[in-house]
């Protein structure tokens, strides 16, 4: 169950897909044009390994705004840091998401998506999205914002639980504890150790 918690996490990270230069998408359908592009790389039988890795961290990469989770993942730690530690903490934020899920994105098993609706007010969205499986339906939502002519995720709601919250508490715990120094080491040596990690089997 647990393997497959975290699939459907990967599959539901890199679902922001938006249509450039077309300001009228909406932010559900934005999530659906990307989920299918991630799909159809999955499915690629044309692709080779790294070639599709490198596919799906691009939009990952370039669909969500890793600066402003950064800032929300950090909280009043953000205003502390120098600017050195910030764009240090951005990069290796975006790497270690990428690291933790690009495994279990491979793992994909034909689980569907369903989108039960959004609410959008103003310059932010709320979009509902349902995995279903065999064995489960696991709620995935999220919360974007618009900037320019695409909205972007800074937050995924896994079953009630935000992804944002979760790594605030425990990195609030370290940098209490070992300083920001602390938090960039412990960060460096989990991505080391997800990138050294064979690719995700489905279960």
């Amino acid at each position: 169950m647990l393997q497959r918690l975290l699939l459907i996490l990967a599959v539901g990270f890199t679902t922001t897909l938006a249509l450039p230069g077309h300001a009228e998408v909406s932010p559900q359908a934005a999530v659906e044009s990307s989920v299918e592009a991630i799909i159809d790389a999955l499915k690629d039988d044309a692709l080779d390994k790294e070639t599709r890795r490198q596919k799906i961290r691009a939009i990952i990469s370039k669909r969500f705004d890793f600066r402003a989770m950064s800032q929300r993942t950090l909280a009043t730690n953000w205003k502390k840091a120098s600017d050195e530690e910030k764009e240090q903490f951005v990069d290796l934020f975006s790497r270690l998401i990428e690291s933790s899920y690009i495994g279990k994105i491979e793992a994909y098993t034909d689980e569907k998506v369903q989108y039960p609706g959004e609410t959008v007010k103003g310059m932010k969205a709320f979009v509902k999205t349902l995995i279903t499986s065999s064995s489960a339906d696991i709620p995935v939502d999220y919360r974007l914002y618009r900037k320019d002519d695409q909205w972007l995720v800074y937050d995924v709601i896994i079953e009630g639980v935000s992804l944002i919250s979760n790594y605030r508490s425990s990195y609030q715990e370290i940098v209490k504890k070992e300083g920001f120094a602390g938090l960039l080491a412990r960060m460096q040596d989990k991505i080391k150790e997800l990138e050294s990690q064979p690719a995700e089997q489905p279960a």
